[in-house]
Parts: structure tokens; C-alpha cells; sequence
């Protein structure tokens, strides 16, 4: 069993990184779209609502494709996911105006929203509840190491003096070939090998159902009500809103902020975009032993202090910069506060809630909710930052993290201090 675990969770950290490759690609090129494609109108704020508008599909995807996933299979919609990607890379890369990039890029995140949902519900068919944390601690690492490797490598072919288009080849050709591998190594659940599945979380939203190992429901009805019904679920959508809106917003402008305010390089700024990423790492695998080995489970304190550590933080940005030093630390530290306590809603809550019938329909639901606030905040980031520069941008996001934060202390206050954070529905 150990080695199929060990075999299924590499394949799930090693597909999901490189849908990163055609996800970061955008933000890597932004700085040559926006130079090639000015006189067409390609400004900061039409580059933010083509971001926008692919947010946009991807949170619808996130419901749709995560309520598939528990009823087709965890493999499926993540191999699915992959070629659809491709396909939408290759042709932004192949586009000759504005109406294409939008058309593209909205094909690519509805496609993409396959990846997590399939990701979640194949490791609830093959994961024990009492490793959700470290599981979905470690398998989260997988979206920033891909971001990661996507603006160093990406970022060197630009250093190399590749171009946008070939940028976005290069990506499609990548993430073709680990779809290939994992079409192989990945099974959607232990029957399929033979072996027994593990037990889910006994607190599960669906753990009174007459089948509570089952791994898929038995209607849609069944499905979605329970969530609703759930005050922890609701306010866990208020705080997925916030966060996922913060994410967005710096995860695609900070390359585009460290060109102009950082006076960076194009290539350079995507490579040191990459402390973003590095820092989110620590913070997740830190989040994780904090919450389980010190805070017994209670995670809304962790996303209530990093909020209130934003805004201090988002509040320095707004401040002139005379070389790379300090933008490059601000970076960082927004990376240690902020993708941590992001990684909890879709993650091992989503798992704990779900259990195995709906973990891919919970962490669907709370990224949905969470791109649309995505969506929301790419655009804004991107207008306020051609219209009114930088430093207004930045104090949209530090009011963000402050509203995010009364949420959190809620969350903690009514909730946590509960036997179990999702109660169950009769």
C-alpha cells in the first residue's frame, strides 16, 4: 500500500506542478505582450481582464469540474485537465491579436479548474484522514514548485532570447510529456490495484450516509446540499473569497511590479518572482506543523494573523523604491504570510469536509468562491496600476487582507473552538 501511496502522490505532485508551466507562462510574457501588442490597446489593465476573465472561467470550471470528479474519477478529469491545457496553450501562443488572447486564455483556466479537483479526489480514495495535513501539505507544494520552476526556466529561455511565442510552445510541450507519464503511473483508487481503502474523517459533511466509505455520492442533490447547510463550510467560502483574490492578484502582477518599480528585466524579474514562490513553500509546510502539532487542528488563527500581517506589509509596497532590495523583500514576506493559510481551504479542509464522496466537490466550491474573487482583484490590480500606479493598487489589496481578517476571527471565534470544524447534517 505504502508504495502505491508513495507512487500515486508523486504522479499528483508531478502532473500538478507542470500545469503551472501553462499557467505562469502568461504573467512571464505580460511585460513582451504589453511592449508588442501597446498600439492595439494591449495596456496593464486589458492584460488584467484577459487574467480576469480566465479567473472567471476557472471558478465556474471549479464547480463543474469538481462535482465530475466525484462522480467520473479522480484520474480522469486530471488527465483530461492536462490535454485540454495544451491544446488552449498552443493556440494563445499561436494568437495574432487581443480577441484571441481572450478566447485562449479562458479555454486554458476552464480546462485547468480539471487539475485540483482531480488531485483532491484521487488522494481522498488513497490517503487516511489522519494524514490529510502532511498530504496535502506536501501535495500543495506542487503549485509552487511549478510556478516556480516555470519562472526560472521560462524566464531563462526569455534571457536566452526566446520569444513570447515560443514561451508558450515551450510550456505546451512540457506539461504534454508529463501528461503522457501520468496517464501510466496514476490510478484513481486502491480497488483498481486491489487493495483496501482508507478510512475517511468520521466528522465528514456526509459521514451519516448509509455508505459513509463509498467514493461517490448517490445524487447531485446529495451531493451539494449538505454544504450549505454547514456554517463552518459558508464562512470557510468567505475566508477561500479573500485569499484566493489576494493570491491571484500579486501571484500574476508581481513579475509586471518588479519590471517598473523594481527596475528590473524582464527575464530577471521572472526569475526573482520566483522568492514568491519559495517563500509560500515554507509557509505551508510551516502552517501545517503549526496547526496540527500546536493549534490541535485550529487554523483560522493562522489565517487571522497572516491577514493582519499583510497589511503592514502591502502598506510598505505603496512606498517608492531606489533599487531592487526592498520590493524584493515585500515579495517575499507577502509569499511567507499569505500561501500557507491559502493552502488549508482547498486542501485539508476541503479533504475533511468532503471525505471521500465530496472532497473534490468541497475544494470546487471553495476555489470557485475564491476565483471569483480572483477575478475581481486581477482586474482591479491591473486598472488601478495603469490609472493610478502602484502604490493605489497595493492599498486595495492591504483593505483585502484586513476585510479577510474579520472573517477569520469569526471563523475562530464561532467555530473552532468546536468539537468539529464542519458539523455533521442529519
Amino acid at each position: 500500500m505504502q508504495r502505491w501511496q508513495l507512487r500515486t502522490g508523486l504522479s499528483l505532485f508531478v502532473g500538478y506542478s507542470a500545469y503551472y508551466v501553462c499557467r505562469s507562462n502568461l504573467a512571464i510574457a505580460a511585460p513582451l505582450l504589453i511592449r508588442e501588442f501597446g498600439p492595439q490597446g494591449l495596456n496593464k489593465e486589458v492584460l488584467g481582464q484577459v487574467a480576469s476573465v480566465g479567473v472567471l472561467f476557472y471558478a465556474a470550471g471549479k464547480v463543474l469540474n469538481g462535482v465530475l470528479g466525484d462522480f467520473l474519477g479522480g484520474k480522469k478529469i486530471f488527465l483530461l485537465g492536462m490535454v485540454g491545457a495544451v491544446a488552449a496553450t498552443v493556440a494563445f501562443g499561436l494568437g495574432q491579436g487581443v480577441a484571441v488572447f481572450f478566447a485562449a486564455w479562458a479555454a486554458n483556466r476552464l480546462v485547468q479548474s480539471m487539475g485540483w479537483a482531480g488531485l483532491v479526489k484521487t488522494t481522498a480514495n488513497w490517503f487516511s484522514y489522519q494524514s490529510y495535513g502532511r498530504v496535502m501539505g506536501l501535495l500543495s507544494l506542487s503549485y509552487l514548485f511549478g510556478d516556480v520552476a516555470a519562472k526560472l526556466v521560462l524566464g531563462q529561455l526569455l534571457v536566452l532570447g526566446l520569444g513570447w511565442r515560443g514561451l508558450f510552445l515551450a510550456a505546451a510541450g512540457v506539461l504534454a510529456v508529463v501528461a503522457l507519464g501520468c496517464s501510466f503511473s496514476l490510478k484513481s483508487s486502491p480497488e483498481d490495484v486491489g487493495l483496501a481503502a482508507p478510512p475517511a474523517n468520521p466528522d465528514n459533511i456526509f459521514a451519516t450516509d448509509a455508505s459513509p466509505a463509498a467514493d461517490r455520492p448517490a445524487s447531485l442533490g446529495s451531493l451539494l446540499g449538505p454544504y450549505f447547510r454547514s456554517p463552518a463550510f459558508l464562512l470557510m467560502l468567505l475566508m477561500s473569497f479573500g485569499l484566493t483574490a489576494l493570491r491571484e492578484a500579486f501571484s500574476f502582477w508581481v513579475p509586471t511590479y518588479l519590471v517598473e518599480a523594481a527596475h528590473l528585466s524582464e527575464g530577471a524579474a521572472s526569475q526573482w518572482s520566483a522568492l514568491y514562490s519559495v517563500c509560500g513553500m515554507a509557509s505551508i509546510l510551516g502552517a501545517g506543523y503549526l496547526s496540527d502539532a500546536w493549534l490541535r487542528g485550529q487554523r483560522g488563527v493562522l489565517i487571522l494573523g497572516a491577514c493582519v500581517g499583510l497589511v503592514p506589509v502591502l502598506a510598505l509596497m505603496t512606498q517608492p523604491a531606489s533599487g531592487p532590495a526592498l520590493p524584493l523583500v515585500l515579495t517575499a514576506l507577502v509569499g511567507l504570510l499569505l500561501l500557507g493559510p491559502y493552502s488549508f481551504l482547498s486542501g485539508a479542509m476541503a479533504l475533511d469536509a468532503g471525505g471521500r464522496q465530496g472532497a473534490a466537490t468541497a475544494a470546487g466550491l471553495l476555489d470557485a468562491v475564491g476565483y471569483a474573487g480572483g477575478t475581481g482583484a486581477l482586474w482591479l490590480t491591473g486598472a488601478l496600476a495603469e490609472r493610478r500606479g502602484w502604490e493605489a493598487a497595493w492599498v486595495a489589496l492591504a483593505a483585502l487582507a484586513a476585510a479577510t481578517a474579520v472573517a477569520a476571527l469569526v471563523f475562530y471565534r464561532t467555530q473552532e473552538r468546536r468539537p468539529a470544524l464542519v458539523p455533521t447534517v442529519a
